[in-house]
This record gives structure tokens, C-alpha cells and sequence, in this order.
């Protein structure tokens, strides 16, 4: 039976015009540093080798203050629907958008850093209410993670994880949805694996673009791509992860440069954007200026530079290596995300792969580059789900 939803209230998000003045104030005060001395022209990819370039940067920085416009991302949250629940002590934001379609199955879809709800909010409405009379149809949540955008952040230490993903269960039953689906990428992948695996009473299956394989595992047996990938992920991890590393041991310090510098946050942001996207030279190649500003901009407003930092304080390479998922999975491997797993590794954990797909294009953030193939194929890997999980 659906569960009470008397503690779910509407929210609507609206910044101060004293705040979207500061930031244009600050924006057009910032101190920026030399030319990085790799300097190469564009289109080339090596011009990011120390960083987001300078030139780069300033184009951003004088669209932000002039020609990008925060009402718009407002306005496309309250269309979608936005609402904050309050659980285990700390409020909780999500977009909900529930189905015209009687056959609808509920689905939760979790962003990761440096991401938030601005991944999903292209996808929503094709999700929730396709075009096509014959592809599958969901009642979509996205909730933002604690510390991330307008929900609270945490005061105390806990909210890893394992807690998150106990949260959205919670959140979910709030909602009527006692039994759903879940995806997610990033920590969304780490929190969606978290989900199957604990909870299969409550989801029916999962899809993720993060089927992280058991700690040990050997290369025997794996294939010349299988290798690459190993190879990538742990090239990753040794040379291309001292963000994480900083997040995962001083998100204070790297916090107040965050909160205080909108430049700052904004090159902490794109660097990853630019460096995790499936592109020859720059991330606006695939994903709109305007989104990653929305994306840039929530963080900016809502102060949450060092508390979604703090994720990594409390779950970096935190996920149980005795947990195993049950339900039925589907993966997704973008050829240019920064971890991938061998299908061998993966279902070590993954009991119950029912699809597994690593298309040519897409990087870290599909539902922003390949939004069209990101729909589609969301849609068949939680249609193969759902058949087998009756």
C-alpha cells in the first residue's frame, strides 16, 4: 500500500536578485592567472594538459555574467515539478514527474559529483511520457544528493553511501512506490548498486554506467579492449585523480575557494567536464554552455561547493566488496568514462547481467552528450529488466 505523503511539500527554487548580482559582481572582479605555458591553439586536446586554459575560461566567465540566464534553469525545474521531504533529520530535494501512462514503473535516477539534477532534466519527459506508444514509460525521481543543491547539507558525519541509498528507499515509499527501478552513473552508479544489492525487496533491477568489479581481480582471460579498459581505469586512479583525493581527505580546505570564488568553482567544474567527455578538444563540442552553467550556477547559489565535496570524505572506496546485486542489471559503458570494468569483473558482483552495451561515442556525463541514445538506451536496458524480474 502507497505510504502517507503529508511530509512531501512542493518547493520552488528562486535566487535573490541581490544574489545573481554578487555573482555577476564577482565574476567581473575575478584575478586570474597567466596563460598556462602548454599553450596550444585549438582544436587540440593536449591544450588542458595543466588545466582548463585561460582563453577558454574567459570566454565562459563573460558569458556567465552576460548572456547566460539562471531563470530559465528555474523555470525548467518548475516545470517539471520539484519537491523536499525531510528524512532521517536532514531535507531531501528531488524532481518528480509522474506518467500519463497507466503501465508506468517507477524509476530513480542519481546524479554524482561534479554533477546534480541539471544531468537529467533533458531526459525527463521523454522518459516519463515517450512519444513512441510502445517504449517503456516512468514515474521519474531525481533526487539531489545530501550536500547538492537545494537539499541540506549534512552537519554530522554518515551520509556515505550505504545511508543514501537507504534514504531513497525511504523516499520512494513516500512517493506510493514500494517497488522500482533505479540508474545512476558516478556515485549515482556506486548508490545504484548500493540499492540492488541491499534492498531487492524494493528495486526490481537496475541500469548503471558503473559496474565496479571486486577489488583483485586478474586480467587472465580478459580481451586486448578488456585491458585497455583495466589499463584506463588504473591510469585514471594514479595520474588523473588528485581531485578525488583532495575531496576524499580536505574537502574543508578545497571548499572555501568553492564556496567563496565563482571562478574558481566554475574551473574545479569544467576541468572535469572538459577531461571526462567523449570530445577532441572541448566539452561545449557535446553539452551546452548553458547547461554546465546550470549545472555551475546551483552549485554557486546554494553555497554547496565543500558539502558535496564531503561525498568523497565519506564513501571514497567505501563500496562493500562482499556486496553482490541479485536483481536483474543492465550496464552501459561509454567509451570515454573514466572507470570501466570488464563484463568478467563486473559480474562478479552483478549476478544477473541481462544486457550489457559499450556504444562507440559518450563519455562521463551521457545524459548530457548523447541525451537521444542516453533515452534509448535507458529504455531497453530497463525493458530487458523488468522481463526479467517477472
Amino acid at each position: 500500500m502507497p505510504r502517507s505523503t503529508s511530509d512531501v511539500q512542493a518547493f520552488e527554487a528562486r535566487a535573490t536578485d541581490a544574489d545573481l548580482e554578487d555573482l555577476h559582481a564577482r565574476l567581473a572582479a575575478a584575478r586570474l592567472p597567466e596563460v598556462e605555458t602548454v599553450y596550444r591553439a585549438a582544436p587540440d586536446p593536449r591544450r588542458w594538459d595543466q588545466g582548463v586554459p585561460l582563453a577558454d575560461l574567459v570566454d565562459v566567465v563573460d558569458y556567465w555574467r552576460t548572456g547566460y540566464d539562471w531563470r530559465s534553469f528555474e523555470a525548467c525545474l518548475d516545470r517539471i515539478g520539484q519537491f523536499r521531504t525531510t528524512i532521517d533529520g536532514l531535507g531531501i530535494h528531488f524532481l518528480h514527474r509522474r506518467s500519463a501512462r497507466a503501465d508506468a514503473t517507477p524509476l530513480v535516477l542519481t546524479h554524482g559529483w561534479p554533477g546534480s539534477v541539471a544531468e537529467f532534466v533533458d531526459v525527463v519527459d521523454e522518459l516519463a511520457d515517450p512519444g513512441d506508444a510502445d517504449a517503456p514509460a516512468f514515474h521519474v525521481v531525481v533526487p539531489s544528493l545530501p550536500g547538492f543543491g537545494y537539499s541540506d547539507k549534512p552537519a554530522t558525519t554518515g551520509w556515505g553511501t550505504e545511508k543514501i541509498a537507504a534514504a531513497w528507499v525511504e523516499l520512494m515509499g513516500r512517493l506510493g512506490y514500494d517497488r522500482f527501478l533505479a540508474h545512476g552513473g558516478d556515485w549515482g552508479g556506486n548508490i545504484t548498486t548500493v540499492l540492488g544489492g541491499r534492498f531487492p525487496a524494493h528495486v526490481l533491477g537496475i541500469h548503471t554506467t558503473f559496474a565496479q568489479g571486486l577489488p583483485g581481480s586478474t586480467t587472465d582471460g580478459l580481451t586486448a579492449v578488456e585491458r585497455g579498459w583495466a589499463e584506463e581505469t588504473h591510469h585514471f586512479w594514479r595520474h588523473r585523480a588528485a581531485y578525488a583525493k583532495q575531496q576524499a581527505t580536505r574537502p574543508q580546505t578545497i571548499g572555501y575557494s568553492l564556496v567563496d570564488s565563482p571562478v574558481g568553482l566554475l574551473a574545479w567544474i569544467l576541468d572535469k567536464f572538459a577531461e571526462w567527455s567523449d570530445t577532441g578538444d572541448s566539452p561545449f563540442e557535446t553539452i551546452s554552455r548553458d547547461r554546465v552553467l546550470d549545472d555551475v550556477t546551483l552549485y554557486w547559489l546554494t553555497r554547496t561547493g565543500a558539502s558535496s565535496a564531503r561525498i568523497y570524505y565519506e564513501s571514497h572506496n567505501s563500496l562493500d566488496p562482499e556486496l553482490r546485486v541479485d536483481v536483474p542489471s543492465a550496464v552501459t559503458i561509454y567509451p570515454r568514462d573514466i572507470e570501466k570494468y570488464p563484463r568478467a569483473w563486473s559480474q562478479e558482483r552483478y549476478r544477473q547481467i541481462v544486457r550489457w552495451r559499450s556504444p562507440e561515442t559518450g563519455g562521463h556525463f551521457p545524459s548530457l552528450e548523447v541525451p537521444e541514445y542516453f533515452v534509448k538506451d535507458l529504455r531497453e536496458g530497463l525493458a530487458a529488466v523488468l522481463a526479467a524480474s517477472r
